[in-house]
């Protein structure tokens, strides 16, 4: 029995931490952004600068605060490939943030000081009471939080540096049934918990080589994620409970490096365009391994290869004043998929993606500011998991509309 029992474990096991990274990487980092597809390397309009190009962050003005939250909607579904059943999700909203502060020394206007707290990594995903993939999930929570301290300083009037260092904490709870049958007729069930943290920078330059056009390059680096004492609880039937201890884990997990290249052309005092290319780094994350507190001949320290994929995203937008105060914006995104055909998950069904955006923005006399955004995504995507078997077609729609206030000094 040793060895089913081997086999159990590691369908169950070897991919709890991975859940966290994979497909969690959320875009949702400024209002103005959002509106124009998420492109904001080169075009810098408040705090949020911060995080976008910490090069260009020295060209925006004065002393300034911003806060912005994004409710975001995922419905997702699943038909099993073999019987056709239908499988829906029954997701809370989650609620990712960006919170900037800006601060402009009084002697030098070429050096900013800045502090940004965003959540690049989050969400919480849960299925339906005894849907088909139950044993390869039942509810995902994830959350990261990165704090970011950050320079920036304006060498020219045409060319900035800056650099931000990043804590990053975050926490995780994975749950999933496990095929073993209590004398009611009741599922046993895992669930893994614990809190993570990394560090990592963010950097950038900003150069406007003429009075209309300008670039901009940044490199946010990947970051570690330790998770050095993880909680695994095990509810399982009494006369195998010996082999399913509840203990400590340990693991890690990169969060991937992002290279960015951005233009903003100004083509009249009303209209903006933005354009960024990003190169996310995900080929890092090629294995995961968990090491146990307390090791059974069923748990077992385990390693898995995961194989993702270097991938690129588009984005791009256009910003146009319809009065003095009050703008409007639009955006289109692609992004390519790092999870490569079977490794998709029920955790994150991840595919090739379009974002469809929209924004407006009103200015309040001549401090306050507020921002709106909405996006939309809808992914498919069908295949065999290699670790699970589960094979079928995912179908997720997405839904964030955005707010934010700023308050410029």
């Amino acid at each position: 029995m040793s060895s089913l029992y081997k086999i159990i474990i590691l369908i169950i096991m070897v991919s709890p931490v991975r859940d966290y990274a994979q497909g969690f990487q959320v875009n949702l980092q400024g209002q103005k952004q959002q509106g124009m597809g998420g492109a904001g390397t080169a075009f810098m309009q408040d705090a949020s600068s911060l995080f976008f190009n910490p090069g260009g962050a020295s060209f925006v003005h004065g002393t300034q605060f911003n806060l912005g939250v994004t409710p975001t909607f995922a419905r997702g579904a699943f038909m099993d490939d073999k019987t056709h059943e239908v499988s829906r999700t029954n997701s809370p909203v989650s609620t990712p943030f960006a919170a900037y502060g800006m601060f402009e020394l009084k002697d030098s206007s070429k050096l900013k000081l800045g502090l940004a707290v965003y959540t690049p990594f989050g969400s919480t995903v849960q299925w339906e009471d005894n849907w088909t993939g139950r044993f390869a999930l039942t509810r995902l929570e994830l959350r990261a939080i990165f704090i970011q301290p950050t320079v920036s300083y304006k060498l020219t009037k045409n060319l900035g540096i800056g650099a931000g260092f990043v804590y990053a904490t975050g926490k995780v709870n994975l749950q999933k049934d496990i095929p073993l049958v209590d004398a009611n007729g009741n599922y046993g069930h895992a669930e893994l918990s614990g809190k993570a943290h990394g560090y990592g920078f963010n950097v950038g330059v900003y150069f406007k080589p003429i009075e209309k056009l300008s670039i901009g390059l940044t490199y946010r680096s990947k970051v570690n994620m330790a998770v050095n004492d993880g909680q695994a609880n095990f509810d399982v039937p009494e006369g195998v409970s010996a082999n399913f201890p509840d203990g400590k884990f340990k693991s890690k997990l990169p969060l991937p490096s992002v290279l960015s290249l951005g233009m903003a052309y100004k083509a009249n005092s009303k209209l903006d365009f933005a354009l960024d290319i990003n190169y996310v780094g995900w080929k890092a994350y090629d294995t995961l391994s968990f090491d146990y507190e307390n090791n059974t001949a069923s748990l077992i320290d385990t390693k898995s290869a995961r194989m993702y994929k270097n991938t690129f995203a588009f984005r791009g937008g256009a910003q146009y004043k319809v009065t003095e105060h009050f703008a409007a914006r639009l955006g289109l995104a692609y992004g390519i998929t790092p999870v490569q055909d079977g490794y998709v998950t029920p955790e994150t069904p991840d595919a090739n993606r379009v974002n469809y955006t929209a924004g407006i923005g009103y200015e309040i006399g001549k401090h306050l500011k507020l921002d709106a955004s909405f996006l939309f995504t809808h992914l498919e995507r069908s295949g065999t998991n290699k670790e699970t078997n589960l094979s079928g077609t995912f179908k997720t729609n997405v839904c964030a509309p955005g707010i934010s206030i700023g308050y410029k000094f």
